[in-house]
């Protein structure tokens, strides 16, 4: 052993300084060494000798370099790869923290929210590495670390390299690729060009391990192993542990079936229905919860706000409990000063119990009376009243989001109670200010956004270091910024991105804020490569941020990627399923994918959410467009215009409607209003482009799209797939406009 460690320290000496022997496996031997230049430790994997013989330094390098681009918060990166001295070697961070199978080893089994959350964090990386067409094929709690307490994968790419170069499972090494007790049946068979599943496969006995104790199959050798992943049927994880959701044990079902098939397509697909799906709904679980608007009881109706924000912090807090399932503030309002049954709102939201309270302030006295009934049986789960001082708000909203956990008997790890406990300011009035920001935001009119700018500019000034003002904030400039509105965007979005940059800079754990500044990334500045890390970032810190899944969503739909997008879209509407907003975007995410059935499906239901909005009517017209239904597209964008009182975005959209169907004097009146607007104010140019293309006009069609690009106006980033283009794809002018939002095709 010192002179292999002496031998490779020779080989690479200048670059990197061996210390001592980490461990070894079937593969590699890993060593611990200094990186002379960047002064780090790092982790070397050498490759054993008889297998870097076999395989030769050229072809291995060009395969593993394929991997080396791989950027995600659940995979360890790869440093460097080389050859020198016989060796082959690849370098990797070094991770102080244990592996999973240490953690195994010391616990044997884990909590459901652990292994729920694990599997999550891995599903992500491995969606991330699918993508790129990298099949991990050795999935184990061997090759799973824990940094900063999350999951990270590593090896990506090692055994694909293997595979590319020497084919099969390397029998003529004597060494085989992938651990018996994970191999997928097809791979334990030696089957040649697996795919994603056989990842999920291996994925789905990592679940069962940290929930049982053990894999799936065991056997007294690897043979036994295989034969029993080949033939017995797949066991059930509540014979072992009959605490576990029905519905978990049914995706487990799911992902270690024998045939590929009849496995779950994708890693987002198998973590989304870890949480619920469609496929593999189980009864509404006893963790899930709605906190339905609190009443405002002060004598000062205006104090209706402090209310409403009472509620929105409760909801944050309980969301911080990986273990509960809560649906978001966007649906729950929609109950505000409803007589409707506790039963049926419950059966709407798909949850089991509600939370229902009252806030009183006189004052700097606070009543907050809280109440946790089980929908199902009215029967009362838990309640109190809290007497305080103004100073306790924070206090009191953490006792509540506890206590609610007790009730529903979830147990909050240490990390999930420092999040619930969580005191954002301790300026009172700068809090009060930021509720009021949000207040105005809630009500999605330009003029209230720019009171909610106003507000939360007001909470900064209180307290600079107030990190859910900066957000406030900077979504108030990012919603004036996204083209629905007269501000231009360019003169708007630089104060957003400053704002959500500072808040992140201020609490880098924020979701929200990450998905919010993935969508500034592509939105505003096409740079499509830094936007989908910060997407993946924002789901691995909070699975359950409907907004996060919804602009990934959009994100997806622009670069043609549409099952992944249906994904994330149907995710968050199961997330927020009254919001009108995130329909909407299902909704278009459908049209762009020429799902015109299912898009009019949900414009129809979000139509029915609230009918006086213009929005769902004006959209639903472009669907109608595609589908030729002339009547029913001209009505439907009269209505969104009536109902928009002739707003520019709602203007636009019944012009291009009127020149798609024929009306041309029409289309051509409206958009010469347009024409005359526009030296004013943001009058959507994109969709001026799309109906001069419908008139036949190409030179002007382009001249305005080319100038919402360069002025980033709305909805430029679906210029590759938007339907109502289609007319002006062949014109050789078209591509031009693709590679100046950075995008080929």
């Amino acid at each position: 052993m010192t002179d292999v460690v002496g031998r490779l320290g020779t080989a690479l000496a200048g670059r990197y300084t061996i210390e001592r022997e980490l461990g070894r496996g079937g593969m590699a031997t890993v060593y611990l060494a200094e990186d002379r230049k960047h002064h780090r430790h790092v982790a070397i994997k050498v490759l054993k000798p008889e297998l870097a013989a076999a395989l030769g330094p050229e072809r291995f390098l060009r395969e593993i370099e394929l991997v080396a681009g791989l950027t995600h918060p659940h995979i360890l990166p790869l440093y460097d790869s080389g050859g020198a001295g016989g060796f082959l070697y690849y370098v990797m961070p070094y991770v102080e923290g244990e592996s999973l199978r240490d953690r195994l080893n010391r616990e044997r089994e884990l909590s459901l929210e652990d292994a729920l959350r694990i599997t999550r964090e891995v599903a992500d990386a491995l969606s991330c590495a699918h993508r790129h067409a990298v099949v991990h094929r050795d999935i184990k709690p061997e090759n799973i670390l824990f940094q900063t307490g999350h999951a990270v994968v590593t090896d990506f790419g090692i055994a694909r390299a293997i595979t590319a170069v020497a084919g099969g499972t390397l029998t003529e090494t004597g060494i085989a690729i992938g651990t018996p007790g994970y191999m997928s049946p097809e791979q334990a068979t030696g089957e040649r060009g697996l795919d994603a599943r056989s990842d999920l496969y291996s994925l789905g006995c990592l679940l069962y391990e940290m929930l049982a104790g053990e894999p799936p199959y065991t056997g007294s050798t690897a043979r036994a192993v295989v034969a029993k992943c080949l033939i017995d049927p797949v066991p059930s994880i509540r014979r072992v542990r009959d605490s576990i959701p029905a519905h978990v044990d049914a995706v487990l079902t799911r992902a270690l079936a024998k045939v590929p098939a009849d496995r779950f397509a994708t890693a987002a697909e198998f973590a989304e229905a870890l949480v619920t799906t469609p496929q593999v709904a189980a009864p509404v679980s006893k963790a899930s919860i709605a906190v339905l608007p609190f009443a405002n009881l002060s004598a000062d109706s205006d104090n209706e706000y402090f209310s409403d924000g009472i509620t929105q912090d409760i909801i944050t807090r309980l969301s911080q409990i990986g273990a509960l399932q809560v649906v978001s503030r966007t649906s729950v309002m929609r109950y505000k000063h409803t007589t409707r049954s506790l039963r049926d709102i419950a059966g709407e939201l798909g949850v089991a119990s509600v939370l229902e309270g009252s806030v009183r302030c006189a004052g700097d006295r606070l009543r907050i009376t809280a109440q946790l009934i089980d929908a199902r049986t009215d029967r009362p789960l838990w309640a109190q009243t809290f007497d305080r001082n103004m100073t306790d708000v924070f206090a009191v909203q953490a006792e509540v989001a506890e206590s609610i956990a007790n009730a529903l008997g979830t147990r909050l790890s240490p990390t999930e109670r420092a999040a619930v406990g969580r005191r954002p300011t301790d300026d009172l009035e700068a809090y009060n200010l930021c509720l009021l920001g949000r207040h105005f935001w809630n009500r999605w009119t330009e003029k209230d956004f720019t009171k909610s700018v106003e507000h939360f500019q007001s909470a900064i000034e209180r307290d600079p270091a107030y990190a859910l003002a900066h957000f406030g904030l900077g979504l108030a400039w990012t919603t004036l910024a996204l083209g629905y509105f007269t501000l231009r965007p360019l003169d708007v979005y630089p104060k957003a991105r400053r704002a959500i940059t500072r808040a992140l800079e201020l609490d880098p754990e924020m979701a929200e804020a990450h998905a919010w500044l993935a969508d500034l990334d592509y939105w505003f500045e096409f740079d499509w490569r830094r936007a989908e890390p910060r997407f993946e970032r924002a789901l691995s810190l909070d699975p359950g941020c409907s907004m996060a899944h919804d602009l990934y969503g959009c994100f997806l739909t622009a670069l043609h990627r549409h099952a992944d997008a249906r994904v994330q879209y149907e995710r968050a509407c199961a997330l927020e399923p009254l919001s009108g907003y995130i329909i909407a975007n299902a909704a278009l995410g459908a049209y762009r994918a020429r799902d015109y059935t299912r898009a009019i499906e949900l414009f129809q239901r979000e139509i029915a959410l609230d009918p006086n909005l213009p929005m769902g009517h004006a959209l639903m017209a472009l669907v109608h467009v595609q589908q030729a239904g002339r009547a029913e597209a001209l009505a439907e964008s009269s209505e969104g215009l009536r109902l928009g009182g002739g707003a520019p975005p709602w203007e636009a959209i019944h012009g291009y409607v009127c020149a798609a169907c024929g009306e041309q004097a029409e289309a051509r009146r409206v958009l010469g209003e347009l024409e005359t607007r526009r030296a004013a104010e943001n009058v959507w140019l994109f969709m001026l482009g799309m109906a001069y293309g419908k008139l036949g006009e190409r030179d002007l069609a382009f001249a305005r799209l080319q100038e919402a690009c360069r002025e980033r106006g709305g909805w430029v980033t679906w210029l590759g797939v938007e339907p109502g283009l289609d007319d002006l794809r062949t014109d050789p002018r078209f591509p031009a406009l693709l590679q100046g939002i950075g995008l080929t095709s």
